[in-house]
Protein backbone atom coordinates (compact mmCIF):
# COMPACT_ATOMS: atom_id res chain seq x y z
CA UNK A 1 0.00 0.00 0.00
CA UNK A 2 1.51 3.10 -0.87
CA UNK A 3 1.81 5.73 1.97
CA UNK A 4 2.06 9.02 0.16
CA UNK A 5 -1.20 10.29 1.93
CA UNK A 6 -0.79 8.37 4.50
CA UNK A 7 -2.46 10.89 7.49
CA UNK A 8 -1.77 10.44 11.12
CA UNK A 9 -2.87 12.90 13.30
CA UNK A 10 -1.29 11.82 16.88
CA UNK A 11 -2.13 13.34 20.17
CA UNK A 12 -4.47 15.86 18.94
CA UNK A 13 -5.74 18.63 21.73
CA UNK A 14 -7.78 21.62 20.83
CA UNK A 15 -9.17 24.03 23.65
CA UNK A 16 -11.33 27.16 23.41
CA UNK A 17 -12.35 28.71 26.01
CA UNK A 18 -13.94 26.71 28.67
CA UNK A 19 -13.96 24.09 26.88
CA UNK A 20 -11.65 21.10 25.79
CA UNK A 21 -13.12 20.01 21.86
CA UNK A 22 -10.43 17.53 21.38
CA UNK A 23 -8.59 15.49 23.92
CA UNK A 24 -5.26 13.49 23.02
CA UNK A 25 -6.90 12.41 19.46
CA UNK A 26 -5.10 9.56 17.48
CA UNK A 27 -6.70 8.88 13.56
CA UNK A 28 -5.14 7.35 10.73
CA UNK A 29 -6.38 7.82 7.47
CA UNK A 30 -4.94 5.31 4.68
CA UNK A 31 -4.65 5.66 1.45
CA UNK A 32 -7.50 4.45 -0.86
CA UNK A 33 -10.12 4.13 1.96
CA UNK A 34 -13.46 5.40 2.98
CA UNK A 35 -13.18 6.39 6.35
CA UNK A 36 -16.55 7.33 8.39
CA UNK A 37 -16.30 9.94 11.66
CA UNK A 38 -19.44 9.35 13.80
CA UNK A 39 -19.94 11.41 16.93
CA UNK A 40 -23.12 13.79 18.84
CA UNK A 41 -23.27 17.07 18.22
CA UNK A 42 -20.62 18.66 20.37
CA UNK A 43 -18.66 15.55 20.03
CA UNK A 44 -15.16 17.54 18.43
CA UNK A 45 -15.98 15.73 14.86
CA UNK A 46 -15.88 19.18 12.91
CA UNK A 47 -13.19 20.50 15.18
CA UNK A 48 -10.56 17.52 14.15
CA UNK A 49 -11.16 17.78 10.47
CA UNK A 50 -10.96 21.65 10.98
CA UNK A 51 -7.69 21.03 12.52
CA UNK A 52 -6.55 18.42 10.16
CA UNK A 53 -7.42 21.36 7.26
CA UNK A 54 -5.74 23.84 9.01
CA UNK A 55 -8.51 25.86 10.11
CA UNK A 56 -7.38 25.42 13.44
CA UNK A 57 -3.93 24.66 15.09
CA UNK A 58 -3.90 22.30 17.59
CA UNK A 59 -2.64 23.61 21.00
CA UNK A 60 -0.63 19.89 21.61
CA UNK A 61 -0.58 17.04 18.73
CA UNK A 62 1.21 16.57 15.36
CA UNK A 63 -0.03 15.57 11.83
CA UNK A 64 1.95 14.11 9.47
CA UNK A 65 1.24 13.38 5.80
CA UNK A 66 2.86 10.26 3.88
CA UNK A 67 5.26 9.94 6.59
CA UNK A 68 6.39 13.81 7.05
CA UNK A 69 5.41 16.02 9.95
CA UNK A 70 3.61 19.22 8.70
CA UNK A 71 2.15 22.53 10.04
CA UNK A 72 -0.92 24.13 8.17
CA UNK A 73 -1.45 27.56 9.12
CA UNK A 74 -4.59 28.32 7.11
CA UNK A 75 -7.47 25.90 4.92
CA UNK A 76 -4.59 27.37 2.19
CA UNK A 77 -2.05 24.90 3.17
CA UNK A 78 -3.60 22.31 3.57
CA UNK A 79 -5.36 22.53 0.05
CA UNK A 80 -2.26 22.49 -1.04
CA UNK A 81 -1.28 19.73 0.21
CA UNK A 82 -4.22 17.76 -0.95
CA UNK A 83 -6.64 17.91 1.93
CA UNK A 84 -10.05 19.84 1.54
CA UNK A 85 -13.30 19.72 3.36
CA UNK A 86 -16.71 20.49 2.35
CA UNK A 87 -17.99 22.02 6.61
CA UNK A 88 -21.25 21.86 7.94
CA UNK A 89 -20.97 26.25 7.92
CA UNK A 90 -20.54 26.74 4.35
CA UNK A 91 -17.79 29.64 3.79
CA UNK A 92 -18.77 30.72 0.42
CA UNK A 93 -19.35 34.19 -0.86
CA UNK A 94 -23.20 34.77 -1.62
CA UNK A 95 -22.24 37.96 -4.28
CA UNK A 96 -20.16 35.50 -6.19
CA UNK A 97 -21.41 33.13 -8.93
CA UNK A 98 -20.49 29.26 -8.39
CA UNK A 99 -17.91 29.17 -10.72
CA UNK A 100 -16.02 32.35 -9.27
CA UNK A 101 -16.62 30.53 -6.04
CA UNK A 102 -14.72 27.40 -6.86
CA UNK A 103 -11.60 29.33 -7.98
CA UNK A 104 -11.67 31.61 -5.46
CA UNK A 105 -8.32 31.39 -3.67
CA UNK A 106 -7.26 28.97 -6.50
CA UNK A 107 -3.56 29.96 -7.50
CA UNK A 108 -3.45 27.73 -10.27
CA UNK A 109 -5.92 30.27 -11.83
CA UNK A 110 -4.56 33.09 -14.14
CA UNK A 111 -5.02 36.35 -13.42
CA UNK A 112 -7.42 36.77 -16.30
CA UNK A 113 -9.20 33.47 -16.03
CA UNK A 114 -11.24 32.48 -19.01
CA UNK A 115 -14.49 32.22 -17.29
CA UNK A 116 -16.17 30.28 -20.17
CA UNK A 117 -13.95 27.18 -19.97
CA UNK A 118 -14.28 27.51 -16.07
CA UNK A 119 -17.24 26.98 -16.18
CA UNK A 120 -17.55 24.47 -18.68
CA UNK A 121 -14.87 22.20 -16.18
CA UNK A 122 -17.32 22.79 -13.06
CA UNK A 123 -20.43 21.67 -15.40
CA UNK A 124 -18.35 18.53 -16.40
CA UNK A 125 -17.94 17.98 -12.79
CA UNK A 126 -21.40 18.29 -11.14
CA UNK A 127 -22.74 16.15 -13.83
CA UNK A 128 -20.37 13.62 -13.35
CA UNK A 129 -21.04 13.52 -9.41
CA UNK A 130 -24.99 14.22 -10.13
CA UNK A 131 -24.69 17.43 -8.10
CA UNK A 132 -26.26 19.46 -10.69
CA UNK A 133 -25.84 23.19 -10.28
CA UNK A 134 -25.75 26.35 -12.64
CA UNK A 135 -21.58 27.52 -12.67
CA UNK A 136 -23.18 31.20 -13.60
CA UNK A 137 -25.74 31.54 -10.79
CA UNK A 138 -25.24 33.75 -7.99
CA UNK A 139 -24.60 31.82 -4.38
CA UNK A 140 -27.00 33.98 -2.51
CA UNK A 141 -30.10 32.26 -5.40
CA UNK A 142 -29.06 29.22 -3.99
CA UNK A 143 -30.62 27.11 -1.16
CA UNK A 144 -28.99 25.55 1.75
CA UNK A 145 -28.65 22.24 -0.34
CA UNK A 146 -27.37 23.52 -2.97
CA UNK A 147 -24.74 25.26 -1.47
CA UNK A 148 -23.69 22.38 0.31
CA UNK A 149 -23.07 20.98 -3.40
CA UNK A 150 -20.63 23.87 -5.01
CA UNK A 151 -18.13 23.10 -1.81
CA UNK A 152 -18.36 19.44 -2.61
CA UNK A 153 -17.30 20.80 -6.18
CA UNK A 154 -15.17 23.25 -5.16
CA UNK A 155 -12.99 20.13 -3.64
CA UNK A 156 -13.35 18.04 -6.49
CA UNK A 157 -12.29 21.06 -9.32
CA UNK A 158 -8.98 21.43 -6.64
CA UNK A 159 -8.58 18.02 -7.12
CA UNK A 160 -7.88 16.77 -3.52
CA UNK A 161 -5.92 13.36 -2.57
CA UNK A 162 -7.84 13.59 1.03
CA UNK A 163 -11.81 14.56 0.84
CA UNK A 164 -13.54 15.25 3.66
CA UNK A 165 -17.23 15.57 3.00
CA UNK A 166 -19.41 16.69 5.96
CA UNK A 167 -23.50 14.71 5.16
CA UNK A 168 -23.29 14.57 1.55
CA UNK A 169 -25.98 12.53 0.26
CA UNK A 170 -27.96 14.70 2.02
CA UNK A 171 -29.42 16.78 -0.78
CA UNK A 172 -29.48 14.01 -3.29
CA UNK A 173 -31.92 11.14 -4.87
CA UNK A 174 -31.56 7.64 -3.60
CA UNK A 175 -30.68 7.66 -7.48
CA UNK A 176 -28.10 10.55 -7.16
CA UNK A 177 -26.33 8.77 -3.59
CA UNK A 178 -26.15 5.71 -5.34
CA UNK A 179 -23.69 7.51 -8.28
CA UNK A 180 -21.81 9.35 -5.75
CA UNK A 181 -21.24 6.19 -3.71
CA UNK A 182 -20.00 5.07 -6.92
CA UNK A 183 -17.91 8.30 -7.66
CA UNK A 184 -16.80 7.89 -3.54
CA UNK A 185 -15.35 4.49 -4.45
CA UNK A 186 -13.67 5.27 -7.54
CA UNK A 187 -12.18 7.86 -5.48
CA UNK A 188 -10.42 5.87 -3.28
CA UNK A 189 -10.11 2.62 -5.63
CA UNK A 190 -7.34 5.74 -7.35
CA UNK A 191 -5.97 5.93 -3.99
CA UNK A 192 -7.60 9.06 -2.20
CA UNK A 193 -8.90 9.09 0.86
CA UNK A 194 -12.66 9.88 1.52
CA UNK A 195 -13.62 10.90 5.22
CA UNK A 196 -17.76 11.03 5.46
CA UNK A 197 -19.33 12.56 8.54
CA UNK A 198 -22.32 11.50 8.58
CA UNK A 199 -25.73 10.46 10.98
CA UNK A 200 -27.12 7.80 8.70
CA UNK A 201 -26.02 4.95 10.13
CA UNK A 202 -27.44 2.88 6.84
CA UNK A 203 -24.91 5.14 4.67
CA UNK A 204 -21.49 4.01 6.95
CA UNK A 205 -22.40 0.39 6.48
CA UNK A 206 -22.57 0.62 2.94
CA UNK A 207 -19.72 2.42 1.98
CA UNK A 208 -17.48 2.67 5.00
CA UNK A 209 -13.94 0.90 5.58
CA UNK A 210 -13.20 1.67 9.07
CA UNK A 211 -15.68 3.90 11.31
CA UNK A 212 -14.19 6.53 14.39
CA UNK A 213 -16.67 7.07 16.86
CA UNK A 214 -15.93 10.36 19.00
CA UNK A 215 -17.65 11.01 22.12
CA UNK A 216 -16.92 14.35 24.23
CA UNK A 217 -13.61 14.78 22.47
CA UNK A 218 -11.98 11.97 22.46
CA UNK A 219 -12.03 8.87 19.70
CA UNK A 220 -13.73 5.95 21.53
CA UNK A 221 -13.84 3.63 18.80
CA UNK A 222 -12.79 2.61 15.72
CA UNK A 223 -14.04 -0.42 13.73
CA UNK A 224 -13.06 -1.95 10.46
CA UNK A 225 -15.78 -3.08 7.98
CA UNK A 226 -17.36 -6.20 8.36
CA UNK A 227 -16.66 -5.79 12.27
CA UNK A 228 -19.47 -3.49 13.29
CA UNK A 229 -23.46 -3.02 13.52
CA UNK A 230 -25.79 -0.08 12.80
CA UNK A 231 -26.62 -1.45 16.96
CA UNK A 232 -22.40 -1.50 17.78
CA UNK A 233 -22.16 2.31 16.43
CA UNK A 234 -25.43 3.59 18.22
CA UNK A 235 -24.41 2.17 21.54
CA UNK A 236 -20.63 3.84 21.34
CA UNK A 237 -22.29 7.56 20.03
CA UNK A 238 -24.97 8.23 22.53
CA UNK A 239 -24.31 4.92 25.00
CA UNK A 240 -27.81 3.66 24.65
CA UNK A 241 -29.82 1.82 21.67
CA UNK A 242 -31.88 4.56 19.31
CA UNK A 243 -34.83 4.45 17.89
CA UNK A 244 -34.97 4.35 14.19
CA UNK A 245 -38.23 3.37 13.10
CA UNK A 246 -41.47 4.78 14.72
CA UNK A 247 -44.77 2.92 15.85
CA UNK A 248 -47.15 6.30 14.89
CA UNK A 249 -51.04 5.59 15.37
CA UNK A 250 -52.89 5.99 11.91
CA UNK A 251 -53.52 9.74 11.47
CA UNK A 252 -57.04 11.21 12.64
CA UNK A 253 -57.51 13.87 9.93
CA UNK A 254 -59.42 16.86 11.63
CA UNK A 255 -60.34 20.03 9.95
CA UNK A 256 -58.30 21.49 6.79
CA UNK A 257 -55.92 23.67 8.06
CA UNK A 258 -53.71 24.48 5.15
CA UNK A 259 -55.28 24.60 1.40
CA UNK A 260 -53.04 25.69 -1.72
CA UNK A 261 -55.46 26.03 -4.36
CA UNK A 262 -53.50 26.60 -7.59
CA UNK A 263 -50.65 28.50 -6.53
CA UNK A 264 -48.10 30.12 -8.61
CA UNK A 265 -44.89 32.07 -7.24
CA UNK A 266 -41.21 34.09 -8.73
CA UNK A 267 -38.09 32.43 -7.17
CA UNK A 268 -35.19 35.68 -6.66
CA UNK A 269 -34.90 35.49 -10.18
CA UNK A 270 -38.04 36.75 -10.91
CA UNK A 271 -38.79 33.11 -13.09
CA UNK A 272 -41.40 30.56 -11.57
CA UNK A 273 -40.45 29.05 -8.65
CA UNK A 274 -43.86 27.18 -8.09
CA UNK A 275 -46.28 26.09 -10.67
CA UNK A 276 -50.35 25.40 -10.14
CA UNK A 277 -49.02 23.98 -6.65
CA UNK A 278 -52.32 22.74 -4.79
CA UNK A 279 -52.25 20.59 -1.71
CA UNK A 280 -54.14 19.92 1.58
CA UNK A 281 -52.64 19.46 4.69
CA UNK A 282 -55.14 18.27 7.80
CA UNK A 283 -54.89 18.76 11.81
CA UNK A 284 -53.61 15.66 12.79
CA UNK A 285 -51.48 14.69 10.05
CA UNK A 286 -48.36 15.23 8.43
CA UNK A 287 -47.37 15.43 4.52
CA UNK A 288 -43.98 15.08 3.60
CA UNK A 289 -42.38 17.19 0.61
CA UNK A 290 -39.85 15.31 -0.86
CA UNK A 291 -37.48 16.63 -4.09
CA UNK A 292 -33.55 17.47 -4.80
CA UNK A 293 -32.78 20.60 -3.59
CA UNK A 294 -33.56 23.41 -5.43
CA UNK A 295 -36.93 22.25 -7.13
CA UNK A 296 -39.01 24.88 -5.36
CA UNK A 297 -38.78 23.98 -1.45
CA UNK A 298 -37.91 27.18 -0.52
CA UNK A 299 -40.47 28.82 -2.39
CA UNK A 300 -42.88 26.94 -1.00
CA UNK A 301 -41.81 27.03 2.69
CA UNK A 302 -41.63 30.88 2.19
CA UNK A 303 -45.27 31.12 0.82
CA UNK A 304 -47.11 29.24 3.59
CA UNK A 305 -45.30 31.52 5.89
CA UNK A 306 -46.32 34.87 4.57
CA UNK A 307 -42.31 35.32 3.43
CA UNK A 308 -42.73 35.25 -0.27
CA UNK A 309 -45.73 36.73 -2.25
CA UNK A 310 -47.83 34.32 -4.37
CA UNK A 311 -48.61 35.88 -8.34
CA UNK A 312 -51.71 33.39 -8.95
CA UNK A 313 -53.79 30.92 -7.00
CA UNK A 314 -55.09 31.25 -3.03
CA UNK A 315 -53.55 29.81 -0.07
CA UNK A 316 -56.48 29.62 3.28
CA UNK A 317 -55.47 28.89 6.57
CA UNK A 318 -58.58 27.71 8.49
CA UNK A 319 -61.07 29.03 5.53
CA UNK A 320 -59.32 31.91 5.37
CA UNK A 321 -57.79 33.90 2.12
CA UNK A 322 -54.00 34.43 3.27
CA UNK A 323 -52.77 35.24 0.42
CA UNK A 324 -52.16 39.05 0.64
CA UNK A 325 -50.81 38.42 4.21
CA UNK A 326 -47.13 39.36 5.35
CA UNK A 327 -45.31 37.33 8.07
CA UNK A 328 -47.26 38.69 10.99
CA UNK A 329 -50.55 37.54 9.65
CA UNK A 330 -49.41 34.19 8.90
CA UNK A 331 -48.06 34.35 12.83
CA UNK A 332 -51.30 35.31 13.90
CA UNK A 333 -52.95 32.64 12.34
CA UNK A 334 -51.02 30.48 13.83
CA UNK A 335 -48.11 29.25 11.37
CA UNK A 336 -44.74 28.42 13.14
CA UNK A 337 -42.08 27.86 10.79
CA UNK A 338 -38.69 26.19 11.05
CA UNK A 339 -36.25 27.11 8.02
CA UNK A 340 -33.89 25.31 6.66
CA UNK A 341 -31.30 27.94 8.20
CA UNK A 342 -31.78 27.37 11.98
CA UNK A 343 -28.95 29.93 12.91
CA UNK A 344 -29.85 32.40 9.86
CA UNK A 345 -33.03 33.00 9.61
CA UNK A 346 -34.76 31.22 12.66
CA UNK A 347 -32.93 32.69 15.34
CA UNK A 348 -30.80 35.77 15.73
CA UNK A 349 -26.81 34.56 16.29
CA UNK A 350 -26.01 37.96 18.33
CA UNK A 351 -29.16 37.37 20.76
CA UNK A 352 -29.09 35.52 23.92
CA UNK A 353 -31.75 32.58 24.23
CA UNK A 354 -34.12 35.00 26.49
CA UNK A 355 -34.17 37.39 23.46
CA UNK A 356 -34.70 34.80 21.04
CA UNK A 357 -37.64 32.91 22.77
CA UNK A 358 -39.87 35.98 22.59
CA UNK A 359 -39.00 37.24 19.20
CA UNK A 360 -42.76 36.11 18.39
CA UNK A 361 -44.64 37.07 21.08
CA UNK A 362 -43.07 39.70 22.78
CA UNK A 363 -45.79 42.17 21.55
CA UNK A 364 -48.64 40.32 22.84
CA UNK A 365 -47.38 38.30 26.23
CA UNK A 366 -43.96 40.05 27.31
CA UNK A 367 -45.02 44.17 26.74
CA UNK A 368 -45.69 46.37 29.45
CA UNK A 369 -46.79 49.52 27.70
CA UNK A 370 -43.42 50.83 25.24
CA UNK A 371 -41.15 48.24 27.77
CA UNK A 372 -40.31 44.45 27.65
CA UNK A 373 -41.19 42.52 30.75
CA UNK A 374 -37.72 41.16 31.49
CA UNK A 375 -38.58 39.02 34.65
CA UNK A 376 -41.17 37.57 32.61
CA UNK A 377 -39.41 37.01 29.35
CA UNK A 378 -36.56 35.35 32.37
CA UNK A 379 -38.87 33.16 33.26
CA UNK A 380 -40.18 32.06 29.93
CA UNK A 381 -36.97 30.74 28.94
CA UNK A 382 -35.95 29.18 32.23
CA UNK A 383 -39.56 26.91 31.87
CA UNK A 384 -39.28 26.45 27.80
CA UNK A 385 -35.55 25.46 28.36
CA UNK A 386 -36.55 22.90 30.51
CA UNK A 387 -39.77 21.71 29.32
CA UNK A 388 -37.49 20.83 25.86
CA UNK A 389 -33.89 20.10 27.03
CA UNK A 390 -32.29 22.65 25.86
CA UNK A 391 -28.42 22.68 27.00
CA UNK A 392 -26.56 26.01 27.00
CA UNK A 393 -23.86 27.50 29.43
CA UNK A 394 -25.85 30.79 30.20
CA UNK A 395 -29.03 32.05 29.24
CA UNK A 396 -26.99 35.61 28.26
CA UNK A 397 -24.46 34.16 26.08
CA UNK A 398 -25.36 34.26 21.73
CA UNK A 399 -26.92 31.59 20.70
CA UNK A 400 -23.77 31.09 17.62
CA UNK A 401 -22.06 29.34 20.69
CA UNK A 402 -24.37 26.52 20.55
CA UNK A 403 -24.38 23.41 18.99
CA UNK A 404 -26.71 22.75 15.89
CA UNK A 405 -29.05 19.97 18.00
CA UNK A 406 -29.70 22.52 20.86
CA UNK A 407 -30.38 25.61 18.75
CA UNK A 408 -32.90 23.42 17.48
CA UNK A 409 -34.44 22.59 20.60
CA UNK A 410 -34.09 25.75 21.05
CA UNK A 411 -35.76 26.91 18.09
CA UNK A 412 -38.66 24.15 18.11
CA UNK A 413 -39.00 25.40 22.16
CA UNK A 414 -40.10 28.90 20.95
CA UNK A 415 -42.40 27.93 17.80
CA UNK A 416 -44.04 25.43 19.46
CA UNK A 417 -45.07 26.55 22.78
CA UNK A 418 -47.31 29.12 20.59
CA UNK A 419 -49.20 26.08 20.04
CA UNK A 420 -49.56 26.64 16.65
CA UNK A 421 -52.54 25.13 14.10
CA UNK A 422 -49.59 24.53 11.62
CA UNK A 423 -45.80 23.76 11.80
CA UNK A 424 -43.76 24.55 8.73
CA UNK A 425 -40.71 22.30 9.14
CA UNK A 426 -37.61 22.70 6.99
CA UNK A 427 -35.00 20.23 6.98
CA UNK A 428 -35.77 20.46 10.68
CA UNK A 429 -32.75 17.66 11.25
CA UNK A 430 -30.26 18.57 8.66
CA UNK A 431 -26.67 18.53 10.24
CA UNK A 432 -27.95 16.44 13.43
CA UNK A 433 -26.71 13.71 15.31
CA UNK A 434 -28.65 10.59 15.71
CA UNK A 435 -29.92 11.61 19.25
CA UNK A 436 -30.78 14.82 18.59
CA UNK A 437 -32.66 13.86 15.59
CA UNK A 438 -34.42 11.56 17.70
CA UNK A 439 -35.73 14.12 19.96
CA UNK A 440 -37.01 16.45 16.95
CA UNK A 441 -39.01 14.06 15.83
CA UNK A 442 -40.31 13.21 18.53
CA UNK A 443 -41.92 16.47 18.75
CA UNK A 444 -43.26 16.60 15.86
CA UNK A 445 -44.95 13.29 16.21
CA UNK A 446 -45.97 14.74 19.24
CA UNK A 447 -47.18 18.11 17.91
CA UNK A 448 -49.35 15.59 15.60
CA UNK A 449 -51.13 13.51 17.58
CA UNK A 450 -52.25 17.02 19.53
CA UNK A 451 -53.91 17.89 15.85
CA UNK A 452 -51.19 20.30 15.04
CA UNK A 453 -50.77 20.13 10.93
CA UNK A 454 -47.44 19.26 10.11
CA UNK A 455 -45.71 20.13 6.57
CA UNK A 456 -42.30 18.45 6.73
CA UNK A 457 -39.96 19.21 3.92
CA UNK A 458 -36.94 17.29 3.68
CA UNK A 459 -34.32 15.70 0.88
CA UNK A 460 -33.89 12.69 3.75
CA UNK A 461 -35.84 10.23 2.28
CA UNK A 462 -36.02 7.77 5.50
CA UNK A 463 -37.19 10.95 7.64
CA UNK A 464 -39.71 11.25 5.23
CA UNK A 465 -40.79 7.70 5.26
CA UNK A 466 -40.45 7.56 9.06
CA UNK A 467 -42.60 10.68 10.08
CA UNK A 468 -45.17 11.32 7.05
CA UNK A 469 -48.40 10.12 6.43
CA UNK A 470 -48.90 11.21 3.33
CA UNK A 471 -45.73 12.36 0.63
CA UNK A 472 -46.09 15.21 -2.26
CA UNK A 473 -43.01 15.49 -4.50
CA UNK A 474 -41.67 18.49 -6.15
CA UNK A 475 -39.46 18.97 -9.22
CA UNK A 476 -38.90 22.50 -10.85
CA UNK A 477 -41.47 23.70 -8.78
CA UNK A 478 -44.51 21.36 -9.81
CA UNK A 479 -45.88 18.66 -7.73
CA UNK A 480 -45.15 15.45 -10.00
CA UNK A 481 -47.43 13.21 -7.57
CA UNK A 482 -48.99 12.66 -3.98
CA UNK A 483 -49.59 9.30 -2.30
CA UNK A 484 -49.33 7.95 1.41
CA UNK A 485 -46.42 7.36 2.88
CA UNK A 486 -47.71 3.82 4.26
CA UNK A 487 -47.63 2.39 0.12
CA UNK A 488 -45.33 4.28 -0.95
CA UNK A 489 -42.14 2.99 -2.67
CA UNK A 490 -38.58 4.54 -2.60
CA UNK A 491 -37.65 3.95 -6.14
CA UNK A 492 -40.62 5.43 -7.02
CA UNK A 493 -40.10 8.36 -5.11
CA UNK A 494 -36.59 8.81 -6.26
CA UNK A 495 -38.15 8.69 -10.00
CA UNK A 496 -40.77 11.38 -9.05
CA UNK A 497 -37.92 13.81 -7.79
CA UNK A 498 -36.69 13.58 -10.87
CA UNK A 499 -39.45 14.16 -13.09
CA UNK A 500 -41.52 11.70 -13.48
CA UNK A 501 -45.14 12.46 -13.15
CA UNK A 502 -47.58 9.46 -11.60
CA UNK A 503 -50.89 9.57 -14.09
CA UNK A 504 -53.08 8.59 -11.73
CA UNK A 505 -54.53 11.03 -9.44
CA UNK A 506 -53.95 10.52 -5.62
CA UNK A 507 -55.84 12.80 -3.69
CA UNK A 508 -54.17 13.52 0.41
Amino acid sequence: MSTEFLVQLKGITKRFPGVVANHQVDLTLRPGEIHALLGENGSGKSTLMSVLTGLYRPDEGEIYIGGQRVHFRSPHDAIKAGVGMVHQHFKLVDTFTVAQNVILGDRRVPFIPSMSSIEEEIAQISSGYGLAVNPRAYVWHLSVGEKQRVEIIKMLYRGCSVLILDEPTAVLTIQESRQLFANIREMAAQGRTVVVITHKLHEVMEIADRVTVLCRGEAVATFERGGFSERDLALAMVGRDVVSKVEKPAARKKDVVLDLQDVYALNDLGRLGLRSISLTVYGGEILGIAGVAGNGQRELSEVVTGLRPVIRGHILMDGVEMSGEGPRGFIDRGVAHIPEDRLGAGLVPGLNAVDNLILKEYRRKMARGPFLDRRGAESNALDLIGRFGVRLSSLYNPVKYMSGGNLQRLLLAREISSEPRLIVAVYPVRGLDIAATEAVHRLLLEQRAQGTAVLLISEDLDEIFKLSDHIAVLFEGAVTGVLPAAGADAEEIGLLMMGSRKTEEQAV
